[in-house]
């Protein structure tokens, strides 16, 4: 048997903005260049916050002052299937064209020793401000994303800091830029939707595949869940294969490993550059071991009329809304050891 190569503890600074939480890695030692110069032509979303009203509170005092909350979406910028109800497609990103098929919350750890990702299911059943009852990608479309926030705050009482939206592309480009990645899937299903069938095993995955595997709904046992599991898994295994390829290469290949991403993301206006890469460097000793995976708590699968919908945990989630509102999401994942997204993903 061949000597086991030692895991290193790797320096990095995750560059935790992209909508399905893609968590592209910068070296300590040309983060802060790198931010600077990859940052500044990050496209702006204009009035994100404008107008929002009765919003929750931003902590001014105590640890949870220093964290933050950024609203990841993934939407498809410019779509090849219908992405509204009335099945209009979006020649490119305009506030309420779209629904967005991944929403995610990530809590930045004030020490920055930590981060966790909490998937919102596209089609919780929740209160879109202004709309009553719908599912939650709704509010993207009825009112871009001020309401996709105002939507998401009214649901966790947890104060949206920043957004970041990334196109399906940005996805595609940056799994074909490592060279593809590999998941693994337990059981045989089929994906009746696409007349694809994901074989149990191992599989390498190009950017086109992979699109295809994070929007599987039909076929997998959880439905919407399942979904959104699997966009966590691959999120996980880009991260992991991202940190590699930077452990192995010089500042270049990092340096195009971010254009890759920040060609196919927007942010709200009131980010900053100097904010951004002031919170890229504040992470340059975070690693994969601290970052977090989960989904909201789920009551179940249902209906609503014609839909189907997934009911929420409201009260477990407010234990985990809690702990996101007062930076102790470690000790929480704690207390719920199967929250966080396990090894096996259907």
């Amino acid at each position: 048997m061949g000597a086991t190569r030692p895991r290193r503890k790797h320096r990095t600074a995750l560059v935790l903005l992209t909508v399905l939480g893609i968590l592209a890695v910068v070296s300590a030692s040309t983060a802060y260049y790198l931010a600077q110069r990859v940052v500044a032509p990050i496209e702006r979303i204009d009035h994100v916050f404008a107008g929002l009203e009765d919003r929750p509170p931003r902590p001014t005092q105590g640890a949870a002052a220093d964290a933050v909350n950024i609203l990841l979406l993934g939407t498809d910028r410019r779509s090849d299937e219908p992405t509204t109800g009335d099945g209009a497609r979006a020649a490119a990103f305009v506030p309420g064209a779209q629904r967005t098929d991944a929403m995610l919350l990530l809590h930045v750890d004030a020490d920055r020793r930590g981060a966790s990702i909490v998937s919102l299911p596209r089609d919780s059943w929740v209160t879109v401000p202004g709309h009553g009852e719908d599912k939650i990608n709704a509010a993207f479309s009825y009112g871009g994303p001020s309401l996709a926030v105002a939507t998401v705050e009214e649901l966790t009482g947890v104060r949206v800091d920043h957004l970041a939206v990334i196109d399906w592309a940005g996805i595609r480009a940056l799994t074909d830029e490592l060279g593809g990645v590999t998941v693994t899937v337990p059981e045989t299903v089929h994906d009746s939707a696409r007349d694809v069938t994901w074989t149990a095993g191992d599989h390498r995955l190009d950017g086109d595949a992979a699109l295809t595997y994070v929007r599987q709904r039909y076929g997998l046992p959880g439905g919407d869940l399942d979904r959104a599991s699997r966009q966590q898994n691959l999120l996980r295994s880009l991260m992991v294969d991202t940190l590699d390829r930077v452990r192995d290469s010089g500042p270049w290949t990092v340096s195009e490993l971010l254009r890759v991403i920040t060609r196919h993301l927007s942010v709200d206006a009131e980010w900053s550059t100097k904010d951004m890469t002031r919170l890229f460097w504040s992470l340059r000793d975070l690693d994969e071991a601290g970052v977090t995976f989960m989904t909201v708590p789920v009551a179940g699968l249902g209906r609503e009329g014609a839909q189907s919908v997934v009911h929420l945990d409201h009260a477990a989630g407010e234990g985990l809304w809690d702990a996101v509102r007062r930076d102790r999401v470690a000790s929480w994942v704690r207390a719920h050891p199967d929250a966080p997204l396990g090894d096996t993903v259907r």
